[in-house]
């Protein structure tokens, strides 16, 4: 099996952008590549398991909510280089967007803080450029 860190391929992450009225879900990663930093919740892939299946398993795992799956918004390549230059993080994210269902953010697993943000904060809270973007095209899909 071949090691998230410095890896011999990438892996699989998927991540959900998931809206409640006007607000988004994010959550505090505790762990590397981004450790420290807000994201949307998601996770890696396991064997035999869909991406949908996948978005919405990490989404309850990590933060204890419920939600109903309502696009792919796109896929995102992140790939993190040491000071050598050397690939120490390389990960396809397939990002979703989906509706809340039930529950209140409860950070778990992975994650060190989870809370719904005003979706007119994004661009102010230091989110990776990417997220944002992704955040941005799941309020096109969403038509709100």
């Amino acid at each position: 099996m071949s090691s998230r860190e410095y890896p011999d391929r990438p892996f699989c992450g998927v991540g959900v952008v998931c809206f409640k009225g006007d607000q988004v879900l994010l959550v505090k990663r505790a762990k590397p590549p981004i450790k420290w930093q807000w994201s949307i919740p998601g996770g890696g892939q396991e064997l035999g398991e869909t991406t949908r299946e996948t978005a919405l398993r990490e989404l309850k795992e990590e933060t204890n909510i419920d939600a109903r799956l309502i696009g792919l918004v796109d896929v995102v390549d992140s790939v993190s280089h040491d000071n050598d230059e050397k690939i120490r993080f390389h990960y396809t994210l397939v990002e979703f967007a989906a509706e809340w269902v039930a529950g209140e953010p409860v950070a778990d697993d992975d994650v060190s803080d989870a809370r719904w943000a005003p979706l007119s904060e994004i661009d102010t809270l230091g989110l990776w450029s990417e997220t944002v973007r992704i955040i941005r095209e799941a309020e096109t899909l969403r038509g709100k």
